[in-house]
């Protein structure tokens, strides 16, 4: 049986799973102080979840999975397992994140959001190889990252695009398949984005 270590004025609702033995023999799971666990969220055994984590209704956090500080994982999002989450995250509607994939501090996912880490359309035995997002990353509503793609540092994919490509940091990433742009340091002459 797993073991589940709770902080300090953390709650979870009486109708979330932590702890999900998933195999025999499985480690603890953590949870930070302050967190805020909402129903029918499945968190299983071999997660680490930092201080200050919320959860939406719904959401999946599989085994080796660790997220930092003050990250919030949105209503019914998956986190497929050996994921690792940095400080400051946002984690939006219905977004899915597969195993190897590894995202910075301060990054942003948007609603609907996949990210991916299968390179062969039929399955096949190989590696798999999921996304890296840097610092500071934004990706838009229903944005679709590719196997093994690497997001640099503050840099924007935009909603619905299909990113194929490495994309570098402080660069906006836009369409299908997803074409390259510096990113503008003033919309509009006013508000500065960059």
């Amino acid at each position: 049986m797993s073991r589940v270590v709770v902080g300090p004025n953390s709650r979870i609702d009486t109708e979330a799973t932590v702890g999900y033995q998933y195999a025999d023999n499985v480690g603890s799971t953590h949870i930070g102080a302050d967190a805020r666990i909402r129903a029918g969220t499945r968190i299983y055994a071999d997660v680490e979840l930092g201080a200050h984590v919320t959860t939406g209704h719904d959401a999946l956090i599989r085994e080796h999975t660790t997220v930092g500080d003050d990250v919030g994982i949105g209503t019914q999002s998956v986190l497929d397992g050996a994921v690792v989450v940095g400080d400051e995250v946002s984690i939006q509607t219905g977004a899915y994140i597969p195993p190897e994939t590894e995202v910075g501090d301060r990054v942003f996912i948007g609603p609907h959001a996949v990210l991916t880490n299968d390179p062969f359309p039929l399955r096949q035995r190989g590696a798999l190889h999921g996304p890296t997002l840097h610092d500071g990353v934004s990706i838009g509503a229903n944005a679709t990252i590719l196997p093994g793609v690497t997001v640099g540092e503050d840099a924007f994919v935009g909603a619905g695009a299909v990113v194929t490509e490495d994309v570098p940091p402080a660069t906006l990433a836009i369409g299908v398949p997803a074409t390259y742009h510096p990113l503008p340091t003033e919309l509009d002459g006013e508000n500065v984005i960059a």
